[in-house]
């Protein structure tokens, strides 16, 4: 079976690439390397010994994509690609808009010329915004609170309305939490550009010495120690959710929407102390002020996933700590 994985060069991309590969996957990847590096696809081979058939292309490019589709077969399409930084949405909203709907525009059409009407898409969390109640359920209103999370919410509701007018469509979309981790061979991991995002990949950098100490936004919410609880769930875990959200495409079930999470929360205090005890390496941080937007506790309800695709978080927030650490100790610079 032939599958083409948009933005499959990219951190939970490749380690998606790598668990389709070695489940006997055909894979194609276009990325068009804006926050990737192809080194991971190289990687990804050596580990599994299997060639992935790879164009550095944008979505952007209508003409490029059409080319790609005419000249495989593809039977399904992962679609990771699209910009992913909240503070970077705000600050700039329109690039957002015009990348993540634009690009996944010009690939839903292709898609349609070409009769590939099986998806997969990586949505987020983000779409529940500043939740009314946790654990979050998939009936919960969606509210997101800035233009990146709204970008993935519009995403769904384009997907929604395509099959509505087209029932051939099977569409899965998938609402991650927070991905953390790394393959367990440490070739492969998170290698943000610039200062990460995110709170694992910020407390492995400090860890390697590259940056100075860790920034905790706010110590003050109605939490277990007053910082912001989240459901961290292994990117491998992930991954497999994406193989198993495939496997339920093939049974033609129209559209379905799942929480990819563990149901449980961590607060940064507690990821803290747990990359330590992984690591052995204590990790420096100040308070700060909390930033605008963000909510005291989000983590998962995953009964349906849990049920409907019988997938389960495997690993633990020690593993997920330990494995991080393998990764960004091997490779102190990234790839």
């Amino acid at each position: 079976m032939n599958v083409l994985i948009t933005g499959g060069a990219g951190y939970i991309g490749s380690h998606t690439s790598l668990e389709f590969l070695q489940a006997g996957y055909n894979v194609t990847v276009i990325d068009n390397l804006c926050n990737s590096k192809q080194e991971s696809l190289i990687r990804v081979q050596e580990i599994c010994g299997k060639d992935i058939t790879f164009y550095q292309n944008d979505l952007l490019d209508s003409a490029a994509l059409d080319k790609i589709f005419k000249q495989n077969s593809f039977d399904a399409v992962i679609h990771f690609a699209g910009l992913k930084a909240v503070g970077e949405s705000v600050e700039k909203p329109l690039l957002y808009y015009n990348n993540n709907l634009t690009g996944t525009l010009n690939l839903l059409e292709c898609m349609q010329r070409h009769n590939v009407k099986k998806i997969v898409f990586s949505s987020s969390a983000t779409v529940y915004g500043n939740p009314l109640k946790v654990p979050i359920t998939e009936e919960l209103s969606t509210q997101p609170t800035n233009p990146y999370g709204r970008t993935k919410l519009m995403i769904e509701d384009i997907l929604k309305d395509l099959y509505i007018s087209d029932p051939d469509w099977d569409i899965a979309l998938l609402r991650y939490f927070n991905p953390i981790g790394a393959h367990h061979s440490g070739k492969i991991g998170e290698d943000p550009n610039g200062i990460p995002n995110n709170l694992l990949p910020y407390i492995a950098q400090v860890a390697v010495g590259k940056l100075p100490h860790l920034n905790i936004f706010g110590n003050d919410y109605p939490t277990i120690d007053g910082t912001g609880v989240r459901d961290y769930i292994h990117v491998v875990d992930l991954a497999k959710g994406h193989l198993k959200a495939l496997e339920k495409l093939l049974t033609s079930p129209g559209v379905v929407t799942y929480n990819l999470g563990t149901g449980k929360g961590y607060s940064v205090i507690e990821i803290i102390e747990a990359f330590q005890q992984a690591s052995g390496i204590e990790i420096p941080y100040k308070f700060t002020h909390r930033r605008a937007g963000d909510a005291a506790e989000i983590y998962a309800d995953p009964t349906l996933a849990n049920t409907d695709l019988k997938w389960t978080a495997q690993k633990d927030v020690l593993t997920m700590c330990k494995d991080t650490w393998n990764w960004q100790s091997h490779n102190p610079q990234g790839y």
